[in-house]
């Protein structure tokens, strides 16, 4: 057995898939430093699962390091400007309930306690529309740059929505024909291994055994190599996380000019909640639910009555069921296998965590790629330790949308509002933050899936408050903190009007594209 790292072999495509080998192929293969010859085997049969996906700001990057434009992704992609989410009831359900979370920090984030001096002085004033202009971007439908702003260049922060299935055409042909990905399209009917419990290669009907030093299993929730093959098993997490169903459902504008969202809208249901993204062409919504607490053909009336009342058409298709069983892999990393995308692991779709977590996975997986297989265990540990930990965030992270939740309407909220069901790091946090506001201590490493803004854009959004004489400040820092809500009232005055509109940003992506930096 060849030591050397020299063959890598990605197993299923979409875009966990495809990103991985574009990533990999870009950075070590045949146009790099040639060492590496990245295939990517996928079954004919499968096709991606996605129905419209967000994702974070870190797209950006990931697409300028592969080498794909900004224009070819809005024009192939049917892709949108995304700038955060906004949560329609999810507090109490009544009519006002609503709150952002923006991708721009807090205006002076870190230079002064915000959060003393919105509650001393403003705390009738919704945190994030106090302390950033991007919620009310996001408010009149407007776009993250002007038709001027080059290629991933930002006036104000961004992701993108767009269409998976397409997004993952796009990604082969980009692979294929500009990084020398080889694409093998065949049936996976065994898997060979060394004597030493490696994976040697993986035998298919129509090419024979296709041959590798390291696999990457995107075999979706199959998991073919890491969970059938290697028996690694998942770590539930539907004691914490209820979903395991979701409806979904493309429905088209009622009109061809209709405005387009600039951001997610996630908006709560009775025994779950609804995703709404925003493309040029269509809307994709989805009802995600637990179903330990509701049934399909409930679940599928109340989307049809969401998007009856949201202005879409009367008559849409029948809705795609998705089932999933929400936890992690208990190694991400196993011998020469390791696992991204859905592999992986999924919770929910609540704040795009899948796809960033896919990313940042090839990321590292190209940023460690170990050179021999005596050195690969050496990467494994640091990767399985990596993502558990950011796992468990993500879970924080989700949970936090949940927990302090006043909704009493349903079992589905308040068991989610029962402290039992919450993860004792979260538990610990909430009692840190009677006391003071969320902050970087609290999240020490240095790649924080989310940093402690996104904490305090939905900790105050969901009408967390400290205990009486808390998060107080001298007077200088109030004075630091009212110039800082000066900011960002004066950044919303300038940039509403000089901000197109989402869909006008994109019509002229389309027709003239985008200047390069």
């Amino acid at each position: 057995m060849n030591s050397t790292v020299q063959q890598v072999v990605v197993v299923g495509g979409g875009s966990a898939g495809w990103l991985t080998a574009c990533l990999l192929a870009a950075e070590h293969g045949h146009g790099a430093s040639g060492r590496l010859q990245v295939t990517l085997l996928e079954s004919p049969d499968v096709g991606p699962i996605g129905v419209g996906e967000g994702t974070w700001p870190t797209m950006r990057d990931t697409l300028r390091r592969i080498g794909v434009s900004e224009t070819t992704l809005v024009r192939e992609c049917d892709a949108s400007f995304k700038q955060g989410s906004r949560f329609n009831g999810w507090v109490d359900g009544g009519p006002t309930d609503v709150y952002h979370h923006p991708f721009v920090l807090p205006q002076g984030h870190t230079e002064a306690n915000l959060v003393a001096a919105w509650l001393e002085r403003h705390a009738k004033v919704p945190f994030a529309d106090l302390v950033s202009f991007q919620p009310h971007l996001c408010a009149q439908g407007k776009a993250p740059k002007q038709v001027t702003t080059p290629e991933f260049a930002a006036v104000a922060n961004y992701g993108y929505h767009f269409d998976a299935g397409k997004f993952g055409q796009m990604l082969q042909r980009h692979g294929v024909e500009r990084l020398g990905v080889r694409h093998v399209l065949d049936h996976v009917d065994a898997v060979l291994s060394h004597d030493n419990g490696d994976i040697a290669a993986l035998q298919t009907r129509a090419h024979g055994a296709v041959a590798g030093d390291l696999f990457v299993d995107c075999t979706g929730m199959a998991a073919l190599l890491l969970g059938r093959h290697f028996g690694v098993p998942l770590v539930p997490q539907h004691e914490v996380l209820f979903n395991d169903r979701a409806l979904a459902v493309q429905v088209p504008y009622v009109r061809d000019d209709a405005p387009i969202a600039s951001q997610t809208l996630a908006t709560a249901q009775a025994h779950g909640w609804i995703w709404d993204i925003g493309l040029p062409t269509r809307r994709g919504v989805g009802h995600v639910y637990s179903s330990a607490h509701t049934t399909d053909d409930a679940v599928e009336q109340a989307l049809r009555d969401y998007i009856t009342a949201t202005g879409g058409p009367a008559e849409i298709a029948t809705p795609r069921k998705l089932q999933f069983q929400p936890g992690y892999r208990q190694e991400f990393w196993h011998r020469n296998c390791v696992a991204v995308g859905l592999s992986a692991g999924f919770v929910e779709p609540l704040e795009a965590s899948a796809l960033a977590l896919a990313e940042l996975s090839a990321a590292m997986i190209s940023a460690d790629l170990p050179a021999t297989r005596e050195t690969m265990a050496i990467v494994a540990r640091r990767f399985n330790d990596s993502f558990r930990y950011r796992w468990e965030r993500v879970i924080d992270f989700l949970k936090l949308h949940y927990a302090l939740t006043r909704r009493r309407d349903t079992a589905y909220w308040r068991d989610h509002a029962d402290p039992a069901s919450m993860p004792a790091q979260l538990r610990d946090l909430l009692a840190l933050w009677q006391h003071r506001p969320p902050s970087r201590h609290d999240f020490p490493r240095a790649e924080e899936l989310f940093p402690s803004a996104s904490y305090q854009y939905v900790l105050y959004g969901m009408g967390f408050r400290p205990v009486p004489g808390a998060y107080t400040q001298g007077a200088d820092d109030g004075s630091r903190a009212d110039g800082f809500f000066r900011e960002a009232a004066a950044l919303t005055r300038k940039m509403l009007p000089a901000l197109p509109s989402n869909r006008e940003l994109i019509a002229h992506v389309r027709q003239h594209g985008l200047s390069r930096i």
